[in-house]
């Protein structure tokens, strides 16, 4: 089960991977944007790991909903309205004190769909969309096949980490990457990389929890 709890510790593992990976992170979109991914998100996630620190959340969609507007408010350029708007989806669909893994499943398709609606890109765009589509998919894949939580937050983790390495050869159809045409091919997208971030770090902290 996914309590209040265990989603804080899912934004704190997150906060501590992006610091981690902030370096690759801009590198990746210095080769293909602006260079600031890894700084921007930084600073986003430090943001995130303030605000959960004097707040007593009811349920785990309340620390996804104000990590999500945490996001928002201090991420710049098209990262914090993407994952704060994908966050703000998954926590409005978890206001129940824990989710199992059917409830959860829903409401990481619910913050799919919202990345979607607000960047417009499909998978093969190039984007984190094309992480989220994969790790969302193999996470219902893996809990119909009879996996427990922390095995479909595995199994999703894996797809989202193909997933990202799967940018490389696309052409970007999305955001500032775009702009570059076929020059974009053989980079892998930031967006995408830190997407699988997220997922890695669900994994690791449900992988603690019982099963």
């Amino acid at each position: 089960m996914l309590e209040a709890a265990a989603a804080r510790d899912w934004m704190l593992e997150s906060a501590a991977s992006v610091a981690r990976e902030r370096g690759r992170l801009t590198e990746l979109d210095a080769a293909i944007g602006d260079g600031d991914h890894g700084t921007n998100l930084q600073r986003g996630f430090t943001a995130v790991v303030a605000a959960l620190g004097g707040f007593d959340p009811p349920t785990p969609g309340a620390v996804l909903v104000k990590a999500g507007t945490t996001l928002i408010s201090s991420v710049g350029g098209a990262s914090g309205p993407l994952y704060g708007s994908a966050l703000r989806a998954v926590g409005k669909a978890l206001d129940l004190p824990a989710a199992d893994g059917k409830q959860l499943l829903a409401a990481l398709a619910a913050g799919r769909d919202a990345l979607q609606r607000l960047g417009g890109a499909v998978a093969g765009d190039k984007t984190m969309v094309d992480v989220w589509i994969p790790a969302v998919a193999e996470f219902d894949f893996a809990l119909a096949g009879g996996a427990s939580l922390p095995g479909a937050a595995a199994s999703a983790a894996g797809a989202a980490g193909r997933g990202a390495e799967d940018t490389v050869p696309l052409q970007a159809r999305k955001g500032r990457a775009s702009y570059l045409g076929p020059r974009s091919i053989g980079h892998q997208d930031p967006g995408a990389t830190s997407s699988a971030l997220l997922f890695r770090a669900l994994a690791v902290v449900l992988g603690r929890e019982p099963g």
